[in-house]
């Protein structure tokens, strides 16, 4: 009697534990491959998703990861509909006034890429005379905008970057701006005949990090201590050679 009480026990303690365990959410774009995407089954993968899955486990707590479009990613988080972002975000000035921000878990530059066929040869290029894509609300967006705009371009923003790609390669645009890593991989999987990259724009190297609300100071803090750990440990290092042959940490 008294072993099936203790066992009754014991399990009630166990139940309790599981039910207690932390739960984070966090949300991505899934839209922003290899860093971020669906497959056919509408499940998360990517660079992005992994590293979040790696922070979870370091930290010993229970995660979900949501999809959500680019436009509304960080008003949804001040809404708390998740606690984090790991979705490439930009560590800017200007996002700086709404939300904070972990160190940084990659950096890249800005890079261009135009038809093959091009007269546009320097990614320095002011493109007067010329249309160019971007995704809105975005850091190549601002560049975009404040650059090549002032200087007589047509800026012509899209939802996600895949779309801006796709008008490139239908001969929409004269060139788009993107981050240097997603624009790689759409050249390997669906650029390579109709498009060239230029190279990378000058002084354009950006941290990409974590979103957090403001007042959750105390989550920033976590995973900053969880991405250190994950670096130190090798597994940060494990995750990036699954989608890159170079370093994109430093």
């Amino acid at each position: 009697m008294n072993k099936t009480m203790a066992l009754v026990g014991a399990c009630a303690l166990l139940l309790s534990g599981a039910a207690s365990a932390e739960t984070l959410r966090f949300a991505t774009e899934g839209a922003y491959p290899p860093f971020n995407y669906v497959d056919a089954d509408n499940q998360l993968h990517g660079f992005d998703v992994d590293i979040t899955h790696a922070l979870c486990e370091q930290m010993k707590v229970e995660c979900t990861l949501v999809a959500q479009d680019w436009e509304g990613i960080i008003p949804a988080l001040m809404a708390r509909k998740y606690d984090a972002v790991v979705a490439s975000m930009i560590n800017t000035e200007e996002r700086r006034r709404k939300i904070a921000f972990t160190d940084h878990y990659y950096r890249t530059p800005l890079t261009v890429a135009v038809a093959k066929d091009s007269k546009i040869s320097d990614a320095q290029t002011n493109f007067d005379g010329y249309t160019v894509g971007a995704q809105s609300s975005s850091t190549q967006a601002i560049y975009a905008e404040d650059v090549y705009a002032r200087a007589g371009a047509d800026v012509k923003l899209y939802p996600t970057m895949d779309e801006a790609n796709a008008d490139l390669a239908a001969g929409r645009l004269d060139g788009v701006i993107a981050d240097k890593f997603p624009l790689q991989e759409w050249m390997t999987r669906n650029g390579g005949d109709c498009c060239k990259i230029l190279g990378d724009v000058a002084n354009t190297k950006a941290d990409a990090a974590i979103a957090v609300r403001k007042d959750d100071e105390a989550l920033r803090q976590r995973l900053n201590t969880a991405l250190q750990q994950i670096v130190a440990n090798g597994t940060y290092q494990k995750i990036a050679s699954k989608y890159f042959a170079f370093d994109i940490y430093n």
